[in-house]
């Protein structure tokens, strides 16, 4: 059985569409665990509901050993860890061990709008400061560099001229809950390859 492990710090609506695609039988796998980066977040209430195991590891608590220790609880459980809004940056050991085993949701189209401090609903101002006429979401492989690992999946949406970053996100969203599910069914089945940075969808 393949097992997953899921990272979440918010509300957790991506964790849930994992959890719906894992039920309906959608995709063939296990969420072993759900991992918060703090206490009281919603994302660890939907874990508790469906019986899956949560841990909180907070910066507050770990702070630079914070990716040590999601390793620990991780290393030998599962066969890939899936950020799912998930704000905290991995560093250090986790990224070698499970390289090419860690995938994450970004809401734009990566190049663009991504990097550091670019999450959540400042990526969605920024696409509407900017004018640009499609946005949409992106799954990709975790490296060192934030938001630069090699990209699996996307989806573009349109970006109204009446849209703010709150009717954006909604919009976003909507897709994420579609790829996100689908990537971690791609690569449970094996057909995810990587030459050269970039990725070979193998149907």
């Amino acid at each position: 059985m393949f097992k997953i492990a899921v990272l979440a710090s918010g509300g957790g609506t991506d964790l849930q569409s994992v959890i719906d695609a894992v039920e309906s039988k959608y995709i063939n796998a296990k969420i072993e665990m759900v991992i918060g980066s703090k206490e009281g977040i919603y994302a660890l209430e939907r874990a508790k509901k469906h019986n899956i195991d949560t841990f909180v590891v907070s910066r507050k608590e770990y702070k630079e050993k914070s990716s040590d220790k999601i390793l620990e609880l991780t290393k030998g459980k599962v066969d890939l860890i899936v950020l799912a809004g998930f704000l905290s940056i991995l560093d250090g050991k986790i990224l070698k061990e499970f390289e090419g085993k860690i995938i994450n949701i970004h809401p734009s189209l990566i190049p663009s709008f991504c990097g550091p401090n670019m999450y959540g609903l400042k990526v969605h101002e920024a696409v509407i400061k900017s004018g640009v006429k499609f946005s949409g979401c992106t799954v990709h492989f975790v490296n060192s560099e934030v938001d630069g690992g090699a990209i699996i999946l996307q989806e573009a949406v349109p970006v109204y001229f009446e849209d703010d970053a709150e009717t954006l996100q909604k919009r976003i969203l909507e897709k994420e809950h579609i790829i996100l599910p689908k990537a971690i069914k791609l690569l449970s089945e094996g057909k995810v390859k990587v030459s050269d940075g970039r990725v070979k969808i193998e149907e």
